[in-house]
């Protein structure tokens, strides 16, 4: 789980399938942005890439099917739009990416999404969280935070759970859902000077 910009985009082979036939992937060229402080499920030190959960070096290139009809996932080249990209890492600089995979653009996350992931994920990293498909639905231990965004937001995986909190150890062991920021009321917005 990285934070980068996408600087560069080139086709490339990828060996053979099965019938000896060429697999063709997007080979993105990227740029890891620094943090400022401890991210993710470990310590890294000040001005470090942005690695919140990976292997102990940059990743420089993220590769992609070509298309989305073949699960791509296209990025905006040119190194303008910051990304949140989850991904499958080789360990060698190489990560893949997919339609399956999570990658937002960093502006779209919520002020708590951000800060979570720099400071209150790693809080959570021995809690389970368990996702509730249909109502009635329960955890089977203290450790698990129990996910109803989709549940009760119609089918929603973005939504205010996911958008507004993280599940934390507390100091018992048990794990429960923290609020972060929330956003302002709507009243507040549309207030205007006269």
């Amino acid at each position: 789980v990285i934070r980068a910009k996408a600087v560069s985009a080139k086709e490339v082979d990828s060996g053979n399938d099965i019938y000896g036939n060429p697999i063709k992937r997007i080979q993105y060229e990227i740029k890891q942005i620094k943090a400022r402080g401890h991210i993710g499920c470990s310590l890294t030190p000040a001005s470090a890439p942005q690695m919140f959960k990976g292997p102990d070096q940059d990743i420089e290139f993220i590769y992609t099917a070509p298309s989305t009809a073949v699960c791509g996932r296209l990025l905006d080249t040119g190194g303008k739009k910051e990304y949140l990209i989850a991904g499958k890492s080789e360990g060698n600089g190489k990560m893949h990416i997919t339609l399956c995979d999570l990658v937002s653009t960093w502006d779209s996350l919520t002020p708590t999404q951000k800060k979570s992931l720099n400071q209150r994920y790693q809080m959570g990293c021995e809690c389970k969280i368990s996702r509730c498909l249909s109502i009635p639905c329960f955890v089977s231990s203290s450790d698990e935070c129990l996910w109803t965004d989709w549940a009760m937001e119609k089918n929603n995986v973005d939504g205010r759970q996911a958008k507004h909190y993280a599940c934390i150890k507390r100091s018992d062991g048990s794990c429960a859902w923290y609020r972060g920021m929330a956003p302002p009321k709507q009243e507040f917005l549309d207030i205007e000077d006269p």
